[in-house]
């Protein structure tokens, strides 16, 4: 078993970047690494800058923290944040629209009861 090293600071590599671009548009950038180094894998989103002069520099993005809803129904959730705000959540499809506007009324009752529920006891 190979063990790998964990990036605790900043590691200098040598190798060759290749930059790109696929048909649709969308940016690509591969590094060949030119060392005989073991590390620890990194899958994630990360923002990218390349710059005029050919230097690119990455940040990998916060991971998104998702609020568990509290009630839900066919088509929609309550939930409460980390930032001490409700959220209500609702979402219907395009060839639904017809029972748009009922919908949203009877699910928004319906989790407004449960959470009347819960407070009266």
């Amino acid at each position: 078993m190979v063990k790998k090293n964990k990036i605790k600071k900043n590691v200098t590599l040598e190798g060759l970047m290749t930059l790109g671009q696929l048909d649709d548009g969308r940016h690509t950038a591969d590094f060949a690494c030119c060392e005989d180094v073991q590390l620890e894998q990194v899958k994630g989103t990360f923002r990218v800058q390349i710059q005029r002069d050919g230097n690119v520099y990455m940040t990998e993005n916060k991971k998104r923290i998702r609020n568990s809803p509290i009630f839900r129904e066919d088509n929609s959730s309550l939930s409460h944040g980390r930032n001490k705000r409700y959220y209500f959540v609702f979402s219907l499809e395009d060839d639904r629209i017809d029972e748009l506007a009922e919908e949203l009324v009877r699910q928004a009752m319906m989790i407004a009861q449960k959470i009347s529920m819960e407070l009266n006891g």
